[in-house]
């Protein structure tokens, strides 16, 4: 097992990308804490992965939590040898109808949030232990309408490098993966049912040059890389898991005869 006797937190545990990770870790010999607002689906991630998960109502965006959660799973697990700072919001922010409190929202949850969950966690790090940010391939998209996630996703790409340079003393690696359009729950407030989702993805498979969205399961298998000891001398670098939405556009669909 790739990570026995290791102990971990992820943030947004509770769905998506975090959940599936959080499934995986456990898999791998982890034990694991997550974080997450909904109880409901903390209740059911604590029923499905058993007595090796602690699940910690918490919201990112509230630091005095947040560092309440990080002391929970400490107490529960001991010191940590993995952070995966995963939770995060999408919104659209187009120019011209987007408030300052739109605006302001994911900055908060999509970076300041990420770096406040890490100073929280840092006393309590192990000395070689691997942290992990979700970013987004929005960092280098351009995508219409979406400024402030964009500019949140840029931010953690960037503020990694910093980190990785200030942990490396400790041997700690700070590393990125970077999800292309995945199938979690965040599609659900503009894809409400499964005939508005299927639309959503035809449209994006054609601008994905593997024609489909990702699995959270295959973000995962990256963040268990960057947490093992299989990734023991990367540092401060990103994994990108977009089907080669961002290396490769010319291969897409819609640019094929």
């Amino acid at each position: 097992m790739r990570l026995a006797n290791k102990t971990a937190l992820i943030t947004g545990g509770n769905s998506g990308i975090g959940l599936a990770t959080a499934r995986l870790f456990i898999a791998e010999g982890a034990r694991v804490a997550i974080t997450g607002r909904n109880q409901q689906t903390l209740d059911a991630a604590k029923a499905e992965l058993g007595v090796n998960l602690v699940t910690i109502q918490a919201d990112v965006t509230d630091i005095a939590a947040t560092e309440r959660a990080v002391a929970t799973a400490v107490a529960a697990l001991g010191p940590l040898d993995i952070v995966f700072a995963n939770a995060g919001i999408g919104g659209s922010t187009p120019v011209g109808g987007t408030t300052l409190e739109m605006f302001d929202q994911v900055l908060r949850t999509n970076l300041t949030a990420v770096f406040f969950t890490v100073q929280a966690a840092a006393a309590h790090l192990a000395d070689g232990a691997s942290v992990i940010l979700n970013g987004s391939v929005h960092a280098v998209l351009g995508a219409p309408g979406y400024s402030a996630y964009a500019a949140s996703k840029a931010g953690v790409r960037a503020m990694a490098r910093v980190m990785a340079s200030e942990l490396s003393p400790r041997r700690i690696r700070v590393n990125t993966v970077v999800p292309g359009a995945t199938r979690t729950p965040i599609w659900n407030r503009i894809a409400a049912d499964a005939d508005a989702f299927a639309a959503l993805e035809a449209r994006f498979a054609k601008a994905i040059p593997l024609a489909r969205l990702g699995e959270a399961d295959e973000v995962a298998k990256a963040v268990l890389y960057l947490a093992s000891d299989d990734s023991s001398n990367v540092q401060g670098t990103e994994i990108v898991v977009d089907g080669g939405m961002t290396s490769a556009p010319s291969g897409a669909p819609i640019y094929r005869g």
